[in-house]
């Protein structure tokens, strides 16, 4: 696991925040649908939360703060927490990462098209494993104190 970004990934990922400002919702609605063929993925969200736009909205916000501060991550530390409360609450797991990568990627490219080049999704790649990463090491943690 590599310690910090790259520059260049960075400077593409605060690059794209204007687009995720206006396309967040878009993209992560999207996300979700592609996430959902998963029936057992599906069954770890809160469907009225979805239903009602709420978690496709709350993911949007993260995803655009993350790309807001992806060059100061001090800044994130409260919402990490949280996010990792919540999926330890709901049975998220490490092997569950892989699946909303290759939901979210895609999704980006289906609402961004030719603005979502190669670079900006190797870039964005590049993003959402560091903090993968970030959170499965916070959530194992926490799964361990819950099992002693």
């Amino acid at each position: 696991m590599t310690t910090s970004l790259s520059e260049k990934t960075i400077a593409i990922v605060k690059a794209t925040a204007p687009a995720l400002q206006e396309h967040g919702v878009a993209i992560t609605t999207r996300m979700y649908e592609r996430l959902f063929v998963n029936a057992e993925v599906r069954s770890l969200f809160d469907q009225a939360a979805q239903e009602s736009g709420e978690q496709p909205r709350r993911l949007a916000a993260a995803i655009l703060g993350y790309a807001q501060n992806v060059d100061k991550l001090q800044n994130l530390t409260p919402v990490v927490a949280r996010m990792v409360k919540r999926h330890v609450e709901t049975g998220v797991k490490a092997e569950h990462y892989p699946l909303v990568a290759d939901a979210l990627l895609p999704a980006i490219r289906d609402v961004l098209q030719d603005a979502a080049t190669d670079e900006v999704l190797a870039a964005w790649g590049e993003a959402y494993w560091f903090l993968a990463n970030i959170l499965i090491a916070q959530e194992q943690d926490a799964y361990a104190l819950q099992d002693a």
